[in-house]
């Protein structure tokens, strides 16, 4: 089974080159976004310990169904690096952990793609378990346009924290394998999505062998070692950045 890593800058087009993926060409998309919301549902184990260690924060829980008052965690943890480190530490291990169970699912259902969804593809790590790394990206001036577009109440100084807080396009890029430049139409998008899609299609005789655990296993353990191996080779950014 093929793991491909989708990654890409916040409005470059991720969000709409996951669905397209899932929706028009069937694929097994696991989302991270998605499951960062849902294992802080309220009864799950990551929910329980925010409520216990951030019990003093006002209005941390909402009074008609229990949830987490995302607005009022965040500006908890916004300027105190111990708590943000905290409420990540009971966070990203409950995502990973979930994750990593869409995967095994997706294995034993015989997917031959699975396709990760991250915004943080590579500060989180998770890319070292991806046979290959997509990302969409776009210019920066029609970056910050759409993200204007889709928050208006933000100012074009917001929008460009927003941005800067983010690792750049350039090195997002040069550490992927794949990069679906997102800067013209739909159609475009579209035409340059069903020839990605094509070229990684992965070929039947590889998707039989990876079923037997063995050479599954090291097949990962091969993703990872050439990953690294990569990585120490090139560096982690372009030298023009």
């Amino acid at each position: 089974m093929l793991i491909v890593g989708l990654t890409g800058g916040i409005a470059c087009g991720k969000s709409t080159v996951s669905k397209e993926l899932q929706t028009n060409y069937k694929l097994t998309v696991v989302d991270a976004d998605l499951i960062a919301r849902e294992v802080v549902y309220p009864g799950k184990p990551a929910y329980n310990k925010i409520i216990e260690y951030f019990k003093d924060v006002p209005n941390l829980v909402d009074a008609n169904d229990k949830s987490l008052n995302r607005a009022a965690l965040g500006q908890a943890v916004f300027n105190d690096k111990s708590k943000l480190k905290k409420l990540n530490s009971i966070v990203h291990p409950a995502v990973k952990w979930e994750i990593a169970k869409q995967i095994l699912w997706a294995y034993l259902h015989l997917k031959s793609i699975v396709v990760l969804d991250v915004p943080l593809l590579f500060e989180s790590q998770l890319y070292l378990v991806c046979g290959l790394v997509i990302t969409v990206s776009a210019p920066l001036e029609l970056q910050t346009k759409r993200l204007l577009l889709r928050n208006p109440e933000l100012t074009a100084e917001d929008a460009e924290k927003r941005i800067k807080s983010q690792m750049s396009n350039l090195e997002r890029n040069y550490r992927s394998d794949i990069v679906i430049e997102n800067s013209g139409t739909v159609e475009d998008l579209h035409d340059e999505l069903e020839h990605v899609v094509q070229k990684i299609k992965p070929a039947k005789i590889w998707t039989l062998l990876d079923l037997i655990p063995p050479f599954g296993i090291a097949s990962a353990a091969f993703t990872f070692f050439i990953r690294r191996m990569v990585e120490n080779y090139r560096g982690k950014k372009p030298k023009t950045e």
